[in-house]
């Protein structure tokens, strides 16, 4: 009887592991400009807007400016944290509609240096945050870089930005090639961007998702698109996401489109793993 109910705990307890799993969503981009930044905070916005809970991670180790586009100022990053200066908790900034942000910059670049204390301890730390929230987006540089290609493996979905500019489409080709060929995702999705139109979107998605099928035998689920809107850039220009400050713009309405998809679970091949943080550590070890 006591063996029993241990069981039934033990599986209650699986269950809400299982449920209360973040799923932690790397956005990335084949090139830069394709404005993969502005889509990774809005969407944050989007998805809580819709009850989610949502903390971004700006991991741009290069660039990191999801605060300035969310009209903040964010004194300390994740450096300071593994420098011993701040806790995680007293670095991350509170944005609008309730999303939360940690400031990261080019401090993972700094866990190569630390012992097995300080790195046992920056892993704890990042698994309760990440583990009170429903979505962990990661906003990563333009880019093959290892560090990239590092927190894609380490994610369960990855969301690759692209805008109709062949550039960009050869880029995004090369990065889902490589996603592909050392299977370090199995959940691609794409978003298509600055579309003039619906159909020039959707024959970007068709070029893209035909030759991933074609060459790489890889299945890539188009998440949506966004066209061109002057809304984007003059809320760009307000350090204001534009799903705030214009939210009845077209291109809100179909990023809320995009969001539906991803809430709904479009395009999942597998259940989302857990331990990103503990994965990415080893990356960055």
């Amino acid at each position: 009887m006591m063996e029993d109910q241990a069981a039934r705990l033990r599986e209650k307890a699986r269950e809400r592991r299982k449920a209360s799993a973040a799923r932690v969503i790397t956005v990335t981009g084949g090139k830069g400009g394709v404005g993969k930044t502005n889509f990774t905070t809005n969407l944050g916005v989007c998805l809580a807007g819709m009850g989610k809970r949502v903390i971004l991670l700006d991991a741009d180790l290069g660039m990191a400016n999801i605060d300035v586009l969310m009209g903040l100022t964010s004194m300390y990053s994740l450096y300071d944290v593994l420098e011993g200066d701040k806790d995680l908790s007293e670095i991350i900034v509170t944005c609008p509609n309730g999303v939360k942000l940690i400031p990261g910059g080019s401090g993972f670049n700094q866990l190569a240096y630390m012992n097995q204390l300080e790195k046992k301890k920056i892993e704890e730390s990042l698994s309760q945050v990440t583990a009170q929230h429903d979505f962990v987006l990661i906003d990563t540089a333009a880019g093959l870089s290892r560090d990239v290609l590092a927190f894609i493996a380490a994610s369960n979905e990855v969301i690759v930005v692209i805008t109709p500019e062949p550039t960009s489409i050869t880029d995004a080709y090369g990065m889902i090639k490589a996603v592909s060929r050392f299977r370090l995702n199995h959940n691609i999705h794409i978003l298509i961007n600055m579309a003039v139109s619906s159909s020039e979107a959707g024959e970007t998605a068709d070029k893209i998702t035909n030759v991933a099928r074609a060459f790489l035998e890889t299945e890539v689920n188009l998440l949506g698109y966004i066209q061109r809107d002057d809304s984007v850039v003059k809320a760009v220009k307000r350090q204001t996401p534009f799903l705030l400050l214009y939210p009845n713009s077209r291109a809100s309405r179909q990023l809320t489109k995009a969001a539906d998809n991803l809430v709904k679970g479009k395009g999942l091949r597998e259940i989302p793993k857990s331990g990103f943080v503990s994965r990415i550590m080893r990356y960055f070890a």
